[in-house]
């Protein structure tokens, strides 16, 4: 299975030829560009199909764990790691010059780094990786608010950096290792205090800025609407979602105290809150849809936040919607942008884009049987079956923005089918932006005929994921999770409660089989 580091090296290879080879001809520069994504998108599915629901570690270059750069290969980590080249087909920026050909495959590599990359310090590379290439695309524009929202946003996500390696050095002092699978040995005794959990604060924040997290998410409307429908679609939909999943790892392997958490259930009901209502109160498309998308994020980050596999599950339901909804929604608005008002009667002889907005617009609300419904749902249910007060206004919280969410996209709906004349019209939608819009709109179809098959492919992903144990053993062998399971006892031994032993059954824990009392988040698949 080396042959996945394929995925990461190949793009950067090809973004480094990219700028020399466009300057003779702009064309061989873009088809390089797209047969290295579907290179990738080929290394990537074989790698799926070999797995065949296990878990493979690649220790690169031949240098064994905990000391060497480790790739963890998992159901979630290759369905976000494929995810990375195939969006970056899809939303390729069409117009572009060479160095932004250039730019989009760095993007690609450094995201699908971070979907397979086992250790924090390589996690801290490829998200500063990440960074530098999102700062050119969104500067590439050449508009004055393209730049000063790059500008922006880089001093913001600067910041960002500070407090992540921060509390990446909090956990090094502590424990001497950066691999998320020694880390995980280790955290039981060494993290699991007061500095551990700022640690994870400062972690949490830091990846957060990517993510879309409350409250260092000031950047999202100015970007998302001064770039490209394509850019903004690739960022909101594929690169938050990559640094949530960091996060989730970070949360299930090092930090499985509730506090830690709860922490992460407060900013995400916050960045609902502020996120919805900044959209109902917006009255352009774009900056509308940017702040929808931090509302999503934050249902994400709230449902990511319930315990085991059921907030796994439910997490990846939102995650996975979203992933799919949002991106064809800013390609829409990319004939549609500007004042909501001004697109008065737009949608009117334009029945293919409307009907697809209609569409994307009923599944973020959330009405069944569309995916939208099932992953609100899978949230609200994990957090009820906590039976926690903040648990209970977590569930409250989701409740109330669908009703302010469904305010605000019936209101758009409302103002473009109207039948008085008051647009005038820029030209139709792209017809390519339309085909992949198109794409979208038939998968969120299809999948409500396959929601049996799709919650059971969830179900096996998230009872993988939370499989601490399973991590352990995979990179760093049996000895490691016995090693653990000393450390624990030990830790039990001392303070009976750290371990949750005294916790009442909840009814998502029966939901999915867990005995009374599970020990701590993802210790069993």
């Amino acid at each position: 299975m080396n042959f996945v580091v394929l995925a990461v090296a190949l793009p950067l290879l090809a973004g480094f030829l990219t700028p020399a080879l466009g300057r003779s001809s702009r064309a061989l520069a873009q088809w390089l560009g797209w047969g290295t994504l579907a290179v990738c998108i080929g290394v990537l599915w074989v790698a799926w199909a070999r797995l065949d629901g296990g878990t493979v570690a690649i220790a690169i270059g031949g240098f064994r764990p905990p000391l060497g750069i480790v790739f963890y290969l998992d159901a979630v980590a290759l369905l976000f790691g494929l995810a990375v080249p195939l969006m970056a087909l899809l939303l390729w920026p069409r117009e572009g010059t060479p160095q932004q050909f250039a730019l989009t495959l760095v993007l690609t590599a450094s995201a699908t780094g971070l979907a397979l990359s086992g250790d924090i310090f390589n996690l801290y590379v490829f998200y500063e990786l990440t960074a530098a290439a999102s700062f050119g695309l969104i500067a590439g524009r050449g508009t004055g608010a393209a730049q000063g929202a790059a500008l922006r946003y880089l001093l913001l996500s600067a910041a960002g950096s500070v407090l992540l390696l921060a509390g990446i050095t909090i956990v090094y002092l502590r424990t001497g290792t950066l691999n998320l699978a020694h880390l995980a040995t280790l955290a039981p005794e060494r993290l699991q205090d007061p500095v551990g959990l700022a640690a994870f604060a400062l972690m949490l924040i830091g990846l957060g800025v990517k993510g879309e997290l409350f409250p260092v998410n000031g950047w999202v409307p100015e970007v998302y609407g001064s770039v490209s429908g394509r850019l903004a679609g690739l960022l909101a939909g594929l690169v938050s979602k990559l640094a949530v999943l960091v996060v989730v790892r970070i949360l299930v392997l090092i930090f499985p105290q509730p506090e830690a958490a709860q922490l992460m259930l407060v900013l995400g009901m916050l960045g609902i809150v502020a996120g919805e209502l900044a959209a109902w109160r917006a009255r352009d498309l774009r900056r509308q849809f940017a702040f929808s998308s931090i509302g999503q994020l934050g249902i994400v980050f709230v449902a990511f936040s319930v315990p085991g596999e059921a907030g796994i599950v439910a997490g990846l339901a939102v995650a996975l919607h979203h992933l799919l909804v949002k991106p064809a929604l800013f390609l829409l608005a990319e004939r549609w942008g500007g004042s909501i008002e001004g697109l008065r009667g737009a949608g009117r002889g334009h029945w293919l884009a409307s009907g697809l907005f209609i569409l994307f617009a009923l599944s973020l609300v959330g009405l069944p049987p569309l995916p939208g419904f099932w992953a609100k749902l899978l949230t609200v249910m994990g957090l009820m079956g906590l039976g926690t007060g903040l648990a209970w206004l977590g569930a409250l919280t989701v409740m109330a923005a669908t009703v302010v969410e469904a305010a605000y996209l019936f209101r758009t709906l409302s103002v473009l089918l109207a039948r008085e004349a008051g647009y005038t019209s820029p030209g139709p939608h792209r017809g390519l932006d339309l085909v992949t819009a198109s794409l979208a709109g038939l998968v969120l179809v299809g999948s409500v005929f396959a929601l049996h098959p799709l919650g059971d492919g969830l179900k096996a992903m998230a009872a993988q994921a939370a499989d601490v144990q399973g991590y352990i053993r995979t990179v760093l062998g049996d000895r490691a999770v016995a090693r653990r399971g000393q450390r624990e006892d030990r830790i039990s031994e001392a303070h009976p409660a750290s371990r949750g032993s005294d916790r009442p059954m909840g009814r998502a824990d029966r939901a999915y089989g867990w005995p009374a009392g599970s020990p701590t988040r993802g210790a069993r698949s």
